[in-house]
C-alpha cells in the first residue's frame, strides 16, 4: 500500500471490522436517543429535525458500508471512508448545537480510528479535517447564538487532541508493526530451524530414537527405520521391533556405565551399536537412543585383520612351499624307479596326492594375503549376471546346467565385479559339484530380485544336492572346515571375507525342497560407505 498505509490482512482487517462496528454502534445509540425523545433532554439541540435526518442517514450509511464495501487494496478507499465519517460527525456535530453535544468527542475517537488505518501525513490530514470541523463549525455556531462565544478554548483544544491522538496512535502504531515484523522474523526462523532440523534428523545415518517410559517409540528417523529393518515404528511398543534391543537397553537401565554389545537386528541387516541416553522432558522421564551402523567399522577391521593374517599366513605358506616342492619332486623321482615294487609306489603316490593337496591349500592362502582391497563400482547386476552366466557356460562340462531368474526391472549395487566373479565362480562350482553328486546331472540355479523389506538386491545360488547337515551349518564358513576328503576348507571362508568386504552378506539358508542355497545381501547401490 505504500509507505503511508497498511497491508489489510491479519490485524489491519480486524481493525476495520470493528471501526465499522464502532461506527454502526454510534449510530444506533443515536437513532434509538432520538426515537425516545430523549434527545432534547440530553443534547439542548440547536436544530432538532436536522438532527434527527443526520442520525438517521448516518446510521443507513454505515450500514450500506459495512455491507458493500469490500476489502480496500489501497490507500484511497479508508481515506475516502475516514473523511466521510469525519464530515457527518462534523454535520451532526452542528446539528447537536456544538461544544456542549459532546460529539466533538467522537470525533477524536473517530481521528484516533482512522490513524490506525491510515499513517503518516495522510493521517494528519484526516486529524487535521476533524479540527477545521471543529473550530469552524464552532465559530459560525457563535455568529447566532451568544453563548457559544466561550467554546473557543474547549474547540481548539479538542483539535489539538485530534493531532495529539494522531500522533499517539501512529507512534504505537509504528512500535507494534516493528513487534510484528520481528516477531514473524523470529518465527520464520524458528520454522525454518525446525525444518533444517527435521531433515537433519533424517538424513542422519546414525539411527534416532526417542523412547517414552514404556518402551514405546515416540520419535524414529528414516535410519533408524533401516537399521531395524521394520515399517512404521512410532506409536508401538521397541519389543514389537527388536527385543534384542529391549534387552541391551534394560541392561543399560540396570547399570549405565556398561557399554550394551553391538547386534544384528536382522539376519540381512548391518551390525549396529546401540547407545543410551536419558532425556527429561517436564515430569516424564524419555530416553534417546542412537543406533550407530558398524558396518564400515567393521570392513576397516577386517582389512587391518586380513592384512595381518596374510603377511604371516605368506611367510608360512612360503616356508613350507619349498620343502612341500622337495617331497613332491622326490616322490615323481621314486616313482620313475624300475625297482621300486607296487605297495611302495602306492605308498609314493601318496606322498604326491596329498603334496598336491597342501600345495592348493598354500595356493589358497597366498591368494587371501595378496588380496587387493576390495574397489566397489556401480554394477546393474541383471546385466552382469547373464555375462556371467553366459561366461560360465562356455567352461561347463557336459551334464551340468545354469538357470537364471532376474526378474523385470533394473537391480543395482555397488561391489568390486572381479571379487564378485570369484565369489559367484566359487559358489557355482561347488553348487555343481554337489547336484552331480546326488543327481547324476549338476544343476544350479541363479535368482536376482529386490527384498521386498530392507529393498536391497539379493542373489542366491541354489543347488538341488543333498544340503548341509544341520550340526554342519554353524561352522560353514570357517576357515578349512570342509566336508570333502579333498578340500581346502577355504572357498566359503574367502567367499563371505570377500562379500563383508564389499558391505555385502553370504548366508545359508535351508530349502524346503531339499538342497542348498546361499544368499548374497548386496548393499544399497546409494547408501554404501
Amino acid at each position: 500500500m505504500g509507505a503511508d498505509g497498511i497491508s489489510l490482512t491479519g490485524q489491519g482487517l480486524r481493525v476495520l471490522r470493528l471501526y465499522h462496528l464502532y461506527r454502526l454502534t454510534i449510530g444506533l445509540v443515536l437513532v434509538l436517543l432520538i426515537s425516545s425523545n430523549l434527545d432534547d433532554h440530553v443534547l439542548n439541540l440547536s436544530h432538532p429535525d436536522l438532527f434527527h435526518v443526520g442520525c438517521w442517514a448516518y446510521l443507513v450509511i454505515n450500514i450500506l458500508i459495512a455491507v458493500l464495501m469490500p476489502a480496500p487494496r489501497q490507500l484511497m478507499p479508508l481515506f475516502v471512508l475516514a473523511a466521510l465519517d469525519i464530515i457527518m460527525l462534523s454535520g451532526l456535530f452542528y446539528a447537536a448545537g456544538g461544544i456542549p453535544s459532546g460529539i466533538g468527542n467522537l470525533m477524536v475517537i473517530a481521528v484516533a480510528i482512522a490513524n490506525i488505518l491510515l499513517r503518516g501525513r495522510i493521517g494528519l490530514l484526516i486529524a487535521a479535517l476533524a479540527a477545521i470541523g471543529l473550530i469552524y463549525l464552532t465559530f459560525y455556531i457563535s455568529l447566532s447564538q451568544a453563548t457559544a462565544l466561550n467554546h473557543y478554548v474547549q474547540a481548539g483544544g479538542l483539535g489539538a487532541l485530534c493531532f495529539a491522538s494522531a500522533l499517539l496512535i501512529q507512534a504505537l502504531a509504528r512500535r507494534q508493526q516493528v513487534i510484528e515484523n520481528l516477531a514473524e522474523q523470529r518465527a520464520n526462523t524458528v520454522a525454518n530451524l525446525e525444518e533444517l532440523n527435521a531433515l537433519i534428523l533424517q538424513r542422519m545415518r546414525t539411527g534416532i530414537l526417542v523412547l517414552d517410559d514404556q518402551q514405546r517409540v515416540l520419535l524414529a528417523n528414516q535410519s533408524a527405520t533401516t537399521l531395524l529393518g521394520s515399517g512404521e515404528l512410532t506409536g508401538r511398543p521397541l519389543v514389537e521391533h527388536n527385543p534384542t534391543l529391549l534387552t541391551s537397553l534394560q541392561q543399560w537401565q540396570q547399570n549405565p556405565a556398561l557399554r550394551p554389545p553391538s547386534l544384528q537386528p536382522n539376519d540381512t541387516g548391518p551390525s549396529v551399536q546401540p547407545s543410551f541416553i536419558p532425556l527429561r522432558r517436564g515430569h516424564e522421564q524419555h530416553i534417546l537412543m542412537f543406533l550407530e551402523d558398524i558396518s564400515q567399522i567393521a570392513q576397516q577391521a577386517q582389512q587391518l585383520k586380513l592384512a595381518a593374517l596374510g603377511r604371516l599366513t605368506a611367510g608360512i605358506a612360503h616356508e613350507i612351499r619349498n620343502p612341500l616342492g622337495a617331497i613332491s619332486h622326490a616322490a615323481q623321482l621314486l616313482l620313475e624307479s624300475e625297482s621300486l615294487d607296487a605297495p611302495d609306489r602306492r605308498l609314493t603316490q601318496i606322498i604326491q596326492d596329498q603334496s598336491r593337496r597342501m600345495n592348493l591349500v598354500i595356493e589358497n592362502v597366498l591368494q587371501l594375503s595378496r588380496r587387493r582391497q576390495s574397489e566397489p563400482q556401480l554394477l546393474d547386476l541383471k546385466y552382469w549376471l547373464h555375462r556371467f552366466s553366459g561366461e560360465l557356460r562356455q567352461g561347463m562340462r557336459e551334464g551340468q546346467q545354469i538357470h537364471v531368474e532376474t526378474g523385470s526391472g533394473t537391480v543395482q549395487t555397488r561391489m568390486d565385479p572381479h571379487q564378485l566373479t570369484q565369489v559367484l565362480t566359487n559358489l557355482v562350482q561347488n553348487g555343481l559339484r554337489y547336484s552331480a553328486k546326488k543327481n547324476g546331472v549338476g544343476q544350479v540355479w541363479l535368482r536376482l530380485f529386490r527384498d521386498s523389506e530392507t529393498d536391497l538386491p539379493v542373489l542366491e545360488v541354489l543347488d538341488d544336492g543333498p544340503g548341509i547337515a544341520a550340526e554342519q551349518r554353524g561352522k560353514l564358513f570357517e576357515p578349512f572346515f570342509t566336508t570333502e576328503s579333498k578340500g581346502t576348507g577355504l572357498g566359503l571362508y574367502i567367499s563371505r571375507e570377500l562379500c563383508e568386504s564389499n558391505q555385502a552378506r553370504l548366508d545359508y539358508k535351508t530349502r524346503d525342497e531339499g538342497g542348498s542355497c546361499f544368499r548374497i545381501t548386496f548393499a544399497h547401490p546409494r547408501k554404501q560407505s
